[in-house]
C-alpha cells in the first residue's frame, strides 16, 4: 500500500491508531484536506511485544487497511506506512521519522488505549519538536474525567455500583429512577447449563471470507510472523463497519434471544454458542457502543428477545467495558505490576500448544489456536482459573491473554485479567477472587466427559487439578480469605478436610507444579 498522498506542506498531523478505526474519531474531525494529512502505521513491534496470534495481526492490518481506503474513498490525504514498506520497528520511532520529514505545525491523536502508547507517541512528539493535542475518545459513554469524578471519594469502587449510575445517567433499561423489570440485573436467570443432551442445533454466527486486502495481509503474516501462535485457516473476522454492522443484526436476530441464559455455558467444539462475537469490532471501533446498546434494548422493547438477555448484555458494553477502562486509566502505568497474592509460578508451556491431558484446558486452549476467541466463562473460570489456582504470575497472564485474542486492547484486557480473574490487584475490582473446584466445569460444560481426571477427586492418578489447586488455594490464603464476608463459607468448607487429608492434597498440588517446570 503506497504513499499516494504524501504532502510538501503539513499544517497538522492527524494520527489513528489500529483500534480507532471510526471516521468520527475526533483526530479526524475539522480536518482541512488542502493543509492536513491523517497518519496511520503497521509496526512489527505491536506484533512481537507479546507473541501475537497471527489471527490478531490480521485483524488489526486488514481492519486499518480498509479504513485507510475508506478514507481515501472520501477524498482525504492517508500517509499510510504498511508493514513491508519502511524500515521501523515501533509506532514511535516510525512518528518520529515522519516528524522530522514532514515538519508538521501541530499533531493531535485520540487518546490511545494503551498508557505504554500514549507515552512513546508523546514523546516522539516533544523529540521533534512538534506540539500534540491528546483528543478525549468520545466513542466511549463515561469520560475517564466523569469516571473519577464517580470514583472520588468513594471508600469502595464497584462495577455494580457503576453499572446503575450508569443506567440512570444514560437511562438505559429504565422507567423513571427504577430499573425496568424491577431488578438490575438477571443473573440468577443467566446461568444455565445446556445438560446432558447438550445446546442441540445452533444458529452458526454469520462469517466474512478473506476479500483481496485481508487475504494480502493473511500472506503478509504468514511470511513475517512465521513463529507467531495461532491458525489463520478460520479468519473470518469482520474488518470493516460495514461488515461488523451485518455481524451485529445476525446476533440481535439469532442468537440474542438465548444469550442470556446460556451466557456461562460452554461445549465441546463450540466456540460461540449465544454469544456476540462482536467485542473485537467494538473495540477497534468498527462499531459503537450506543449502537449495540440501542440495537439490544429495541429488541426487548419489541419483544424479539427477554429482558434477561438483554440486560446480561447491556451489562458486558454499558457496564464492565465502560468500568475496567476507567479503572485501567485510573491505575495506570503501576497497575500491570500488581502481585497481591505474590503468585510467581511460570505460565505452563500448554497454554501455547494446548497440549494438555485436562480436557477443559485442551478445548479452551485449542479454540483459542484456532479462533484467537474464546467467551467471558471459558477466559475467567477455565484458563484464568487454573493460572489463578496454579500460583502463575499476573504479568504472564496478562501477556498471554493479551497476545492470544483478537479482542485484546491493554485497557480492556489489563484489568480484565489482572482484577477479575487473577485477583493481582487486591480487590480492587473484584471484591473476591473467582474460584471453583472442577465440579463447576462440570456443571457448565460436558469437558469432563472426555478427561482421564475426575472433578470429584482431590488425591491420586485421576485427580482434577482444577480440584487439587482448589483446596490448595484455599489452604494457602487462608489467613487473607477465611473471614472475608464474601468468601467466608468456602474457605469454611476447608474446615471439613481432616490433617492428613489436606496434607496429601498440598503434596499433589506441590507436585504438579514441579512437573509443569519441567
Amino acid at each position: 500500500m503506497s504513499d499516494t498522498n504524501a504532502m510538501t506542506r503539513v499544517r497538522r498531523l492527524s494520527i489513528v491508531l489500529g483500534d480507532q478505526l471510526n471516521e468520527d474519531n475526533p483526530a479526524l474531525r475539522q480536518l482541512d484536506p488542502s493543509l492536513d494529512l491523517i497518519w496511520l502505521c503497521e509496526a512489527s513491534e505491536e506484533a512481537t511485544k507479546v507473541p501475537s496470534h497471527k489471527a490478531r495481526i490480521v485483524l488489526f492490518l486488514s481492519a486499518m487497511r480498509h479504513f485507510a481506503e475508506r478514507l481515501r474513498a472520501r477524498g482525504l490525504p492517508v500517509r499510510y506506512l504498511a508493514l513491508d514498506q519502511h524500515p521501523y520497528s515501533s509506532l514511535a520511532a516510525a512518528l518520529s521519522a515522519d516528524l522530522q520529514r514532514l515538519k508538521p505545525q501541530s499533531a493531535r491523536i485520540t487518546h490511545p488505549g494503551e498508557h505504554r502508547l500514549l507515552i512513546a507517541l508523546r514523546d516522539a512528539c516533544a523529540t521533534q519538536h512538534v506540539p500534540v493535542e491528546v483528543l478525549d475518545d468520545d466513542h466511549f459513554l463515561c469520560s475517564t474525567a466523569d469516571f473519577e469524578r464517580w470514583a472520588r471519594g468513594r471508600k469502595t469502587i464497584r462495577q455494580e455500583h457503576f453499572y446503575r449510575w450508569m443506567r440512570k445517567r444514560e437511562q438505559v433499561l429504565m422507567s423513571g429512577a427504577a430499573p425496568i423489570g424491577g431488578a438490575w440485573n438477571f443473573d440468577k436467570s443467566n446461568r444455565s447449563s445446556f445438560g446432558k443432551q447438550g445446546p442441540g442445533r445452533l444458529p452458526e454466527p454469520v462469517g466474512f471470507p478473506p476479500d483481496e486486502t485481508t487475504q494480502a495481509v493473511i500472506d503478509l503474516v504468514s511470511e513475517r510472523f512465521p513463529e507467531a501462535p495461532g491458525d489463520l485457516s478460520r479468519f473470518d473476522w469482520p474488518v470493516t463497519s460495514e461488515q461488523a454492522a451485518t455481524a451485529l443484526e445476525d446476533f440481535l436476530a439469532n442468537r440474542l434471544p438465548a444469550f442470556g441464559a446460556y451466557q456461562d455455558a460452554m461445549w465441546t467444539e463450540q466456540p460461540f454458542l449465544y454469544h456476540a462475537r462482536l467485542s473485537a469490532a467494538l473495540n477497534l471501533k468498527l462499531l459503537d457502543p450506543r449502537a449495540l446498546i440501542d440495537a439490544a434494548v429495541a429488541a426487548h422493547t419489541e419483544r424479539r428477545a427477554p429482558l434477561e438477555s438483554v440486560e446480561g448484555f447491556v451489562r458486558q458494553v454499558l457496564g464492565w467495558r465502560e468500568y475496567v477502562r476507567g479503572l485501567y486509566w485510573r491505575e495506570m502505568p503501576g497497575y500491570l505490576e500488581r502481585n497481591a497474592l505474590r503468585a510467581q509460578q511460570p505460565l505452563p508451556a500448554f497454554y501455547w500448544d494446548g497440549e494438555t491431558d485436562a480436557a477443559c484446558l485442551r478445548a479452551a486452549i485449542g479454540q483459542v489456536i484456532e479462533y484467537g476467541y474464546g467467551h467471558h466463562i471459558q477466559r475467567l473460570m477455565v484458563t484464568g482459573l487454573f493460572a489463578l489456582l496454579l500460583g502463575v504470575q499476573p504479568r504472564a497472564v496478562h501477556q498471554w491473554y493479551l497476545a492470544m485474542f483478537v479482542d485484546a486492547v491493554e485497557w480492556v484486557e489489563a484489568p480484565n485479567t489482572l482484577g477479575m480473574s487473577q485477583f493481582a490487584d487486591g480487590g480492587l475490582l473484584a471484591s473476591k477472587p473467582y474460584v471453583a473446584s472442577g465440579a463447576y466445569i462440570q456443571r457448565m460444560s460436558n469437558y469432563c466427559r472426555h478427561c482421564r481426571f475426575d472433578p470429584k477427586q482431590s488425591t491420586g492418578d485421576r485427580a482434577c487439578p482444577f480440584t487439587t489447586l482448589f483446596w490448595d488455594f484455599l489452604a494457602a490464603h487462608r489467613d487473607r480469605f477465611a473471614q472475608h464476608p464474601r468468601t467466608a463459607l468456602m474457605w469454611r468448607n476447608l474446615e471439613r478436610l481432616d490433617q492428613a487429608e489436606l496434607a496429601a492434597i498440598r503434596a499433589q498440588a506441590g507436585a504438579l507444579r514441579e512437573s509443569l517446570l519441567a
